[in-house]
């Protein structure tokens, strides 16, 4: 588990993510990776959060899902942001069984007092097309009956763009990192004006 915190008050709320690869800075520095500049950037901007970042990679959503409650009751998170699913696809998994595991992880980090934002992934398309939409399917069901904020595709404008990906062609290099930031900050950024902290750090 991957933990960057910059030196914020005691009493500062909490961001807890739980992703795989993708946001476990595969391949970099984790310096270099999304979770810690998201973390710069909310420091940029005097906000006191702090972003435990408990990526793992390889990770599926039975995988995030089996270790979500631990990671509940260690930090406490005010807001939870999942971005799980791509090793599910990856995989061939049921895409039933993807919903299921992530509405869990919804409805587990709202029963411990949090907030949720889900990240969407996308497939290769060598899947097959049927495959490859409900994949992608399950991301806005879940969104649409859990009402939680989506990021329809993380690696949007930076996937299939060589000069930002690793030689693997799946993982982002350091140079993409910022643009995943870019995709997720607009939805973290309304949670954070929501707060009720955010009235006295503008």
């Amino acid at each position: 588990m991957l933990i960057c915190s910059l030196s914020v008050p005691a009493a500062a709320q909490g961001i807890l993510i739980v992703g795989d690869s993708i946001s476990a800075a595969f391949g970099l520095e984790i310096s270099d990776g999304w979770a810690t500049l998201l973390e710069q950037r909310l420091a940029d901007e005097n906000q006191p959060l702090l972003v435990h970042n408990a990526s793992v990679s390889g990770d599926t959503t039975a995988g995030g899902l089996a270790r979500l409650p631990a990671l509940l009751e260690q930090h406490a998170p005010d807001l939870v942001i999942l971005e799980l699913g791509g090793n599910d696809g990856l995989r061939g998994l049921p895409p039933d069984n993807m919903q299921q595991n992530l509405t869990a992880m919804v409805q587990r980090s709202r029963a411990a007092g949090a907030d949720v934002i889900l990240l969407g992934m996308r497939i290769p398309p060598n899947y097959g097309v049927r495959y490859t939409r409900a994949f992608e399917q399950v991301y806005r069901n879940i969104a649409e009956q859990q009402q939680v904020p989506l990021v329809p595709f993380l690696l949007d404008g930076v996937a299939g763009r060589s000069e930002l990906m690793q030689a693997d062609g799946i993982h982002p290099n350091a140079q993409g990192q910022p643009g995943i930031l870019d995709n997720a900050w607009p939805v973290i950024r309304e949670w954070v004006l929501t707060q009720p902290s955010a009235a006295t750090n503008d």
